[in-house]
């Protein structure tokens, strides 16, 4: 009975320095801790936003208008996907004229609506200075409370 915990203690002892040797000598070994996944290119923080440019941007809200008239980033416009074209027609004296950067958000860090707005933009539309907010609504309100 005592030989079988030895071996098993072994075993868990040995594999647990080859796990040990693995993470520090593999080349794309994962960080033991939360990291914070780095920027796209597309993509931009809030500090970023705040150290950059004060705040002085165009914020896009991505997400459906019930969201919106819930609470947006003050002077925000709406463009979301559902009604893109005719949103896209009320705003385009606004995009022309604009010599702010573009700021587009949405729900969360994993929510692509706004990606997928800002593609569209500059499909349509010649706009250079345009950024997805990493981390979305919930990074302007965490930013909001400091």
């Amino acid at each position: 009975m005592i030989s079988a915990i030895l071996q098993a203690a072994f075993l868990i002892l040995l594999a647990a320095t080859a796990a040990w040797a693995t993470h520090v000598w593999h080349p794309r070994a994962p960080a033991l801790y939360l990291v914070q996944e780095p920027l796209r290119n597309d993509e931009v923080s809030m500090k970023v936003i705040q150290e950059k440019w004060q705040g002085k941007v165009l914020w896009i809200d991505a997400r459906i208008q019930e969201q919106y008239d819930a609470g947006h980033v003050p002077g925000a416009v709406l463009l979301n996907e559902q009604r893109f074209d005719e949103q896209l027609f009320g705003l385009l004296d606004t995009l022309q004229t604009n010599t702010k950067p573009i700021i587009v958000y949405c729900n969360a860090a994993k929510c692509e609506a706004s990606r997928k707005i800002l593609e569209e933009l500059k499909l349509r539309l010649p706009i250079e200075n345009a950024f997805v907010l990493k981390g979305g609504w919930n990074a302007w309100k965490e930013a909001e409370k400091k």
